[in-house]
């Protein structure tokens, strides 16, 4: 049943380490730590995503930034409680992870596949350029009764699709992770620059029940 449901959220990550670990959580006697690594985008800016690893996994001890590492696993969602309101925290919880040499250009370094149940209305709009967008909301089950809630992105095309989903509607989503800088407003004179993760959709499907 387990494996069944780890195969409704699968991420390949390949970059570039570029911090060291920082500890976050401890389940069983099992130390988990977080470390960000720079993934390439076609458009040759990149996208910084976090990565949790198991202390099993790696030798967290060691600083291993400018490496380059392949790692497997699912984008995973939980809510973190800070200033009177829960604030949604993504990253890659790694099963597999291996060093690699520099990624080849135009290879894949960036790819997640979700396969999960719209739970909030869909919300599409346009930019003041025309281009259509389409923001979900999407519920991912894992093991033991939990869900993953994972936003994601679609444009064009997917966009209007996207836009007529319902609640409740079961949907299958290929893409890649992305990144992006927000300035986040704390009060009228303090502001903090923060980063949001999202998945950049490029195909996605309504599958019958």
């Amino acid at each position: 049943m387990s494996d069944k449901i780890i195969e409704n959220n699968q991420v390949t990550i390949r970059g570039q380490v570029a911090t060291g670990f920082s500890f976050s959580h401890e389940v069983f006697g099992e130390g988990f730590y977080m470390v960000e690594v720079l993934v390439r985008r076609l458009s040759d800016s990149c996208d910084r995503i976090p990565l949790m690893i198991s202390e099993r996994l790696l030798d967290v001890t060691q600083d291993y930034t400018g490496s380059y590492i392949e790692a497997y696993g699912q984008f995973r969602s939980y809510n973190r409680h800070e200033e009177q309101k829960n604030r949604l925290v993504l990253s890659v919880f790694v099963r597999e992870v291996a060093f690699v040499e520099e990624e080849p250009d135009g290879s894949k370094t960036n790819s997640i596949l979700l396969d999960g149940y719209i739970c909030k209305e869909p919300i599409y709009r346009k930019t003041p350029l025309g281009r259509e967008i389409a923001d979900l909301l999407l519920a991912v089950n894992r093991p033991y009764g939990k869900s993953d809630y994972i936003p994601c992105i679609c444009w064009g095309r997917n966009a209007r699709y996207a836009s007529g989903f319902e609640v409740g509607e079961h949907v299958q989503v290929l893409g890649r992770i992305q990144s992006r800088e927000y300035i986040k407003k704390l009060s009228e004179t303090e502001s903090q620059k923060r980063i949001a993760y999202e998945v950049s959709v490029s195909k996605l499907e309504c599958m019958e029940e």
